[in-house]
């Protein structure tokens, strides 16, 4: 009498009975290989949701610059008009959905997009404390003054004498056993500083030069 054949299927040239330990292992092996894929997706769809409700928030100056297609630039504007919540859900699930459609490079270019825009109050702030050392310098210490014309040529060095003449003189006039007074020129000391401290466009100034040049040839 003839035996049955087993049921079964071949990996890598070894059979593998249905039912046996191997079958089980290995399905057990692929059923975990499933779970963690859809795991990876669902963290995928989430981050893109994310990260396209973070466009919202992106200043026109760099959104305009991202290459996103016609169709998710009009959900995000029409998103931006939604103010129901259910319907600002299902919005963001449509921007969702299209953000999955976009390929490696332009999701690189709305990260480093975002990084650049949240970057900004960071460094605004740290100019405005470095203004605030450089005046409190310039105002204890006479040796600042040459510091800081040495580090910053292109400042009006006369306009800068006479605000830190006028700060200190606003200082040591004020009331004893007060505070020292802040006026006028102790703040816009701080306004001249600042400014020298702004990073400067050089093709903005460049066009500055060439307009001031054509109006003192005409």
């Amino acid at each position: 009498m003839s035996r049955k054949p087993k049921k079964g299927y071949f990996v890598r040239g070894t059979f593998v009975a249905e039912g046996s330990e191997l079958d089980l292992e290995l399905k057990r092996e692929l059923k975990g290989s499933d779970a963690a894929s859809k795991t990876d997706l669902k963290r995928e769809s989430t981050e893109l949701q994310a990260l396209g409700e973070a466009l919202l928030g992106l200043r026109a100056g760099l959104f305009d610059k991202l290459e996103l297609g016609d169709k998710l630039r009009d959900a995000i504007a029409e998103a931006k008009r939604i103010t129901n919540f259910e319907g600002k859900r299902r919005q963001m699930q449509f921007i969702g959905k299209l953000m999955r459609g976009l390929d490696t490079a332009t999701l690189d270019a709305i990260r480093a997009a975002l990084d650049e825009q949240n970057r900004g109050p960071a460094q605004e702030t740290a100019m405005l404390h470095e203004a605030e050392r450089w005046r409190d310098r310039l105002i204890a210490d006479d040796d600042a003054l040459g510091n800081w014309i040495d580090t910053h040529p292109g400042t009006d060095a006369q306009q800068l004498r006479a605000l830190v003449r006028q700060a200190r003189k606003d200082r040591k006039d004020g009331p004893p056993g007060e505070a020292p007074r802040q006026g006028k020129a102790y703040r816009e000391l701080f306004q001249l500083l600042r400014a020298e401290l702004e990073p400067h466009d050089a093709s903005a100034d460049a066009d500055a030069a060439a307009t001031q040049a054509r109006e003192e040839d005409a």
